[in-house]
């Protein structure tokens, strides 16, 4: 079937003025999220650095600040600069996140009032901008960009509170438990074209376009993220002693650093698995997608299993390809935005959901929990699309592209529904795992397999 290309969103088709309400609706959103994040804890710990991997929660504010100043009072709004003094300290290419605790940094009080500041601005700047014209107001781009970005580092606190020490101070929901009937382990992905990802999408950033065609041999995925209950067979098996299931430089990163297990995971005088989630020592429990593993660790499993992580293509075309219409869509399940019902996003529960949890938002083709949850590794490096055109700066995704990154995608359960899109693109060094990273499997489809695949 001859690929289709993606249908058009709604935003497209929203008046200014009803624009204007969404994009308000957003920023304010976003903001709630940071002032729950940073007002959760007091200013010692706001001030603290809770690992070099991370910076001191009062950093990240600012910063949050200060990109939205530049972007959307000065730019958009043509203000002058508030505090221009202090643009280098936000600066996240100028200085480590291991280094910014050292830095003159604003207060926490000094930082509240500067990102206030900036927010009546920036709303000013939204009541005032005909969010058309120039490329950066089209669709209110500038202000999504900026929605995205709050919500990016939200995730990023996020993470920081699983690494700080002492009381629990952040509360979720119960995750749901799984409903509908079972699961099967894997699904057959036909060969055949696809449109992978997006010229329409209005805030979609540089590195998910343009839309291409990509042709792909039949594969298998799993049908759901590897659980912790799989994950601790491949431990149990010593897979984390045999170098067979390693590259080299994960073997040598395991040996250098210790791996034993997922981070935060620890074993008892009985043998049981337990882990900390933010504060809190509970057992693992085996029907949830695995988390916190790097991209190391996620590629020995898949080996140990006689699998593969998927390429990122095959991620993609396994989340977004229709096999009754040929096209892509938005999301796993259509075109629909997020809900409860669809996707773990928004750290409404604090962890991942159980596999089976979220029937309602699995793809065309039978896979699920594809959004929210975990991120997931793929084999992909991380590179443009062809015909990529950087906007509106370079560091951004430009500068990131080469390197040893590795793409991950799909969202995790701390991720929010504006800033994960079935075309969105994540990426990180391969040892990293504080982020709430997972993974599923694939494998090439065998001869037989192609003579009777079925889809549907």
């Amino acid at each position: 079937m001859t690929a289709q290309p993606e249908t058009r969103t709604p935003m497209n088709e929203l008046t200014a003025e009803q624009l204007r309400s969404h994009v308000a609706r957003e920023l304010g959103r976003s903001r709630a999220r940071s002032t729950a994040l940073t007002e959760a804890v007091d200013e010692t710990d706001l001030v603290r650095q809770h690992s070099p991997l991370m910076s001191p929660l009062v950093w990240d504010l600012a910063h949050i600040g200060s990109q939205e100043e530049l972007w959307l009072v000065r730019d958009v709004g043509g203000r002058e600069p508030l505090r221009p003094e202090i643009d280098g300290l936000y600066d996240a290419f100028q200085h480590s996140r291991a280094s910014r605790v050292d830095l003159p940094l604003l207060t926490p009080g000094e930082t509240r009032s500067y990102v206030a500041d900036v927010r009546n601005r920036a709303l000013d700047a939204l009541e005032h901008s005909p969010l058309a014209g120039r490329r950066l107001e089209e669709h209110a781009f500038a202000f999504g960009m900026i929605v995205q970005h709050e919500q990016q580092h939200d995730e990023t606190m996020l993470a920081t509170h699983q690494l700080r020490s002492g009381a629990p101070v952040l509360h979720g929901e119960p995750v749901p438990e799984p409903v509908g009937g079972p699961i099967p382990a894997e699904v057959f992905v036909p060969a055949g074209a696809f449109s992978m990802g997006t010229s329409t999408e209005p805030w979609a950033l540089d590195n998910e376009r343009p839309a291409h065609r990509v042709e792909l041999p039949a594969f298998v995925i799993d049908a759901t993220p590897v659980t912790n209950g799989q994950y601790a067979e491949f431990i149990a098996a010593g897979g984390y002693e045999d170098p067979r299931w390693w590259s080299t430089e994960g073997w040598q990163h395991r040996g250098e650093v210790g791996l034993e297990a997922p981070a935060f995971w620890q074993r008892d005088s009985t043998g049981e698995w337990w882990r900390r989630r933010f504060g809190v020592l509970e057992p693992v429990r085996s029907d949830e997608p695995v988390v916190h593993v790097c991209f190391h660790e996620a590629r020995a499993f898949a080996a140990w299993a006689g699998r593969r992580l998927p390429t990122e293509a095959e991620w993609e075309k396994a989340a977004r390809w229709d096999h009754e219409t040929g096209r892509s869509r938005r999301y796993p399940w259509g075109d629909e935005e997020p809900t409860p019902r669809h996707a773990n996003l928004g750290q409404r529960h604090l962890g991942p959901a159980p596999v089976g949890a979220y029937p309602g938002g699995a793809s065309a083709l039978g896979v699920h929990q594809l959004i929210g949850d975990v991120w997931e590794w793929t084999s992909s490096g991380w590179h443009p699309y062809p015909g990529f055109e950087m906007f509106p700066y370079p560091e951004y995704s430009e500068v990131f592209f080469g390197g040893d990154y590795r793409v991950l995608r799909g969202g995790s359960f701390g991720s929010d529904a504006s800033a994960v899109r079935a075309t969105f693109r994540n990426w990180d060094h391969p040892i990293r795992r504080q982020i709430f990273s997972g993974f599923r499997c694939a494998r090439d489809a065998t001869p037989s397999e192609i003579d009777n695949g079925r889809v549907g």
